[in-house]
C-alpha cells in the first residue's frame, strides 16, 4: 500500500500492533503521529521511523484534542486514525475492583471515543477521513476471567457501528479490526502464572492455526481497512483470528 502524503494518528503506537502499524505506515511513505503513555518506547519508535511522538493518556479528552490539533498544525490534515491503545485486567466480574473497571473503560472505551470525536471534527472540515478502531474477538464472544476487557471491546464494536452510520455520507469511513490471540506485551501482562514458553505454547494451541499472530499481521489488515483500497467499507468489524471465531 502506498501512503505517500497521508497523515495517520496511531494510538498505542509505541509497541504491539500499534507499533507495527507505525512502522508499516511510515515505510509506505506516510507521516505518523505516535500517541502513547510510554515516552521511552514512543521516542524509540519515532526515531526509527521519522514519526512524531505525543506522550499522554487517551482517557484525557483534552489531550486527545491536542493530538489532533498538533497533527494538523504539523501536517495540515489527519487522513487516518488508528485506535490501538488499550489495556486488560485479568479478573472475573466479582474480582474486578471499581478502580480496575473504570481504568479499563476509561482507556479502551472513552479513549477510543475521545480520539474518534476529535478526529471526526477535523475530518468533517477537510471532507474525508478513515478510522480503524481496535476491537477484539472477545468483544463478541466473551471469555472467562476478563470481564471488564470483554465489556469494553463490546462497547468499541457498537461505537464503531454507530459512528459509521453517523458519518456514512460525510466521506468518513469508520471500521474496526478484531484480533484474536496476538503475541504482544498485553497477552503476557497481568498473568497469575509465570510467562513461560509452555504458557505461550498452551495459548497457541487454542488457535486453529496453532500459533499466535505476529503484531505485523494485524497491522497490515488494519492499514488496508484504513486505506483508500477499502473505499466501500464502513461499519465493518473484521476478525483477524486464524479461524478462532469460525468454530
Amino acid at each position: 500500500m502506498d501512503f505517500s502524503v497521508k497523515v495517520a494518528v496511531i494510538t498505542g503506537g509505541a509497541s504491539g500492533m500499534g507499533g507495527a502499524a507505525v512502522k508499516q505506515f511510515s515505510a509506505a511513505g506516510g507521516h505518523a503521529i505516535i500517541v502513547d503513555r510510554n515516552a521511552d518506547l514512543a521516542e524509540q519508535v519515532a526515531a526509527e521511523t521519522g514519526a512524531m511522538a505525543m506522550i499522554g493518556d487517551v482517557s484525557d479528552s483534552l489531550f486527545c484534542n491536542q493530538v489532533i490539533e498538533s497533527a494538523v498544525n504539523k501536517h495540515g490534515k489527519v487522513d487516518i486514525l488508528l485506535n490501538a491503545a488499550g489495556i486488560i485486567v485479568r479478573s472475573n466480574g466479582v474480582g474486578t475492583t471499581d478502580e480496575q473497571w473504570h481504568r479499563v473503560m476509561n482507556i479502551n472505551v472513552s479513549g477510543t471515543f475521545f480520539m474518534c470525536r476529535a478526529a471526526i471534527q477535523q475530518m468533517l472540515k477537510q471532507g474525508h477521513g478513515s478510522i480503524v478502531n481496535f476491537g477484539s474477538i472477545w468483544g463478541d464472544l466473551g471469555a472467562a476471567g476478563v470481564a471488564a476487557y470483554c465489556a469494553s471491546k463490546g462497547a468499541v464494536h457498537n461505537l464503531t457501528r454507530a459512528l459509521a452510520l453517523d458519518h456514512a455520507q460525510d466521506n468518513i469511513r469508520i471500521n474496526a479490526v478484531c484480533p484474536g490471540e496476538v503475541n504482544t506485551p498485553m497477552i503476557q501482562s497481568e498473568r497469575n502464572e509465570p510467562v513461560t514458553p509452555e504458557l505461550m505454547a498452551r495459548l497457541a494451541s487454542t488457535v486453529p492455526m496453532g500459533r499466535l499472530a505476529d503484531p505485523a499481521e494485524i497491522a497490515k489488515v488494519a492499514l488496508f481497512i484504513a486505506s483508500d483500497e477499502a473505499s466501500y467499507m464502513t461499519g465493518s468489524l473484521v476478525n483477524v483470528d486464524a479461524g478462532f471465531t469460525a468454530r
